[in-house]
């Protein structure tokens, strides 16, 4: 016996839904559990999105605050800890954006980031969207290259 085949015990279980609106035999006749008049006794009732009976909605008691930049850029960050491990474990001195989509660090439609966190002990050549301060620093001193790319966007055809 293992999970995938316990059941109840037969004759436990009801699997028929109760018909209500069959008449006084049933139990379920008359007004059909609905109670008697109002909105949710009648046919094609249906309640407003949030609301609370009259009561004053929750998205309109709590206060809205803060604002939404539309033209916020979303980078995915990779720090240089992480860019060390894949120079050793791979052998590598040039990282661009595919090799790291390959590596599974970022998808095709992110941006990168490289970050200033950890160390980095050997000379790399990194192709990526965007260095922080520090981390274009940390690579430069290691005689490597800090070169930013420009995305290719899905519009523009050339």
């Amino acid at each position: 016996m293992n999970l995938s085949n316990l059941k109840p015990a037969e004759g436990s279980v009801k699997n028929a839904k109760k018909r209500i609106g069959r008449g006084q035999g049933s139990g379920k006749g008359g007004t059909s559990t609905k109670g008697h008049k109002g909105a949710q006794s009648r046919s094609g009732y249906s309640a407003k999105r949030g609301f609370e009976g009259g009561q004053m909605p929750l998205q309109r008691r709590v206060p809205k605050f803060g604002f939404k930049n539309i033209n916020r850029q979303e980078y995915r960050g990779v720090n240089l800890d992480v860019i060390q491990k894949l120079a050793d474990d791979n052998k590598v001195t040039t990282i661009d954006f595919a090799f790291l989509i390959s590596k599974g660090l970022a998808h095709k439609n992110d941006k990168v980031k490289i970050l200033g966190r950890g160390e980095l002990k050997s000379k790399v050549e990194i192709k990526v969207h965007a260095f922080s301060a520090t981390a274009k620093t940390a690579i430069e001193a290691q005689g490597g290259t800090a070169e930013s790319i420009e995305k290719v966007s899905a519009t523009s055809k050339s």
